[in-house]
């Protein structure tokens, strides 16, 4: 019986995750090096259709600054603490003191006194946040694809305190993916089956060991979401833009948005953020349908809202990344190496692990996953970007 079944489950392995072209013999989806000057330069959104917020430390304070050009890796804005009269660190709080309208006069009528002028490469986390985040995953039609799943996009907790957008990223000993995406940011609590108010947009890599996911995932059902939250959710693995941007509708705003990210000046992924299958109001409605849905993580049990019974205020709802991620399905020499080593003792083990062996010293060797010193980069025009160096 115990023969059978690890038999049964290293084919559904193969059948759900399929094959597809990855490690030695990996290519860029994309032949294109970064434009000279790119990253040095972003598109800031006009005022009447969204307010972009930026901070930075000063004397050990964070200052909320309201961004009206981004040209040269200079920052010229409008600092918000001497526009208003008092000390402003945080976008959400003002908004919610304001409302949307007043922020925006305010921003539009600062006097010459309030403008400054800083470097991008000063710019801080947008805004204060938590550990507990909400994703999606192959939510665009050719990542979905590439990576084998068949049945559509699905959703898993991401469970980490995001970082910077000039953080260092450590691997952690895995095979460390990218995963350029939009995230909303719920202003302001998000109830079932009641309106959204204000909900922000940011840039996010939703970094990945795929070793380690594809060790703990269920080969029968990969859109079960299991094993995600453990293979996503290391320190340091959700750096975010350096521009929080909330529109006055943000739906709208999204659909023009093109994602674009970079690899050592080479680009990976670039698509439009409309090819998305679900949107906004699909992912939180999934959320709440999925609300009692546990997964095990590092010994515990975890949901997708934790013990709340709504989308708190600072959670990220990561939307998915496009294709073009290191990680494109699995080869038939990677199950075939896993037969081998079940049939001379490896059926001890539960035969995910054998896959994950096979394709593991395939990547390594080949060295197709992100190493020490690469720089990984995303820009997106009326976003802003990030730019992640991987250390050891």
């Amino acid at each position: 019986m115990q023969t059978s079944t690890s038999l049964n489950t290293m084919f559904a392995a193969a059948l759900t995750l399929l094959t597809g072209g990855c490690t030695n013999d990996w290519q860029p989806a994309f032949d294109e090096t970064e434009p000279e000057g790119m990253f040095d330069n972003v598109t800031v959104a006009d005022t009447g259709d969204a307010l972009t917020f930026a901070r930075i430390d000063r004397e050990g304070e964070r200052r909320l600054l309201a961004v009206t050009r981004y040209h040269g890796g200079i920052i010229e804005a409008v600092d918000l603490s001497a526009a208003s009269g008092r000390p402003r660190s945080d976008a959400a709080e003002l908004l919610a003191e304001r409302g949307y309208d007043a922020v925006r006069d305010l921003v539009r009528g600062a006097p010459d006194s309030a403008m400054v002028a800083v470097p991008a490469s000063q710019l801080v986390l947008p805004l204060d946040t938590h550990d507990h985040h909400i994703a999606a995953a192959t939510n665009y039609p050719e990542h979905a694809g590439e990576a084998g799943v068949k049945k559509g996009p699905f959703l898993f907790a991401k469970l980490v305190a995001p970082t910077g957008p000039y953080a260092e990223v450590q691997p952690h000993g895995g095979l460390l993916d990218y995963e350029a995406e939009v995230a909303w940011v719920a202003l302001e609590p998000i109830a079932a089956g009641v309106g959204t108010g204000l909900v922000g947009l940011v840039l996010a890599n939703d970094f990945t060991d795929r070793e380690t996911l594809m060790r703990h995932i269920n080969a029968w059902d990969v859109e079960s979401g299991d094993g995600f939250t453990t293979g996503k959710s290391a320190p340091g693995w959700l750096p975010l833009g350096n521009l929080l941007v909330v529109p006055r509708d943000h739906r709208r705003f999204v659909r023009d948005i093109e994602l674009r990210l970079y690899v050592n000046g080479r680009l990976r992924q670039r698509s439009m953020a409309s090819a998305m299958i679900w949107d906004f109001d699909e992912v939180v409605a999934r959320t709440f349908a999925w609300r009692d849905k546990r997964w095990e993580h590092r010994g515990e049990q975890v949901s997708l809202l934790g013990s709340s019974a709504v989308i708190p205020a600072r959670t990220l709802l990561l939307s998915g990344t496009p294709h073009g991620t290191v990680f494109a399905g699995l080869r038939a020499r990677h199950f075939v190496g896993a037969i081998g080593s079940w049939l001379t003792g490896g059926w001890r083990r539960p035969a995910i692990d054998s896959v994950a062996d096979a394709y593991a010293a395939d990547a390594r060797a080949a060295g197709a996953y992100l190493q020490r010193g690469d720089r990984v980069e995303i820009h997106v025009e009326r976003l802003g970007m990030l730019r992640n160096t991987v250390v050891d």
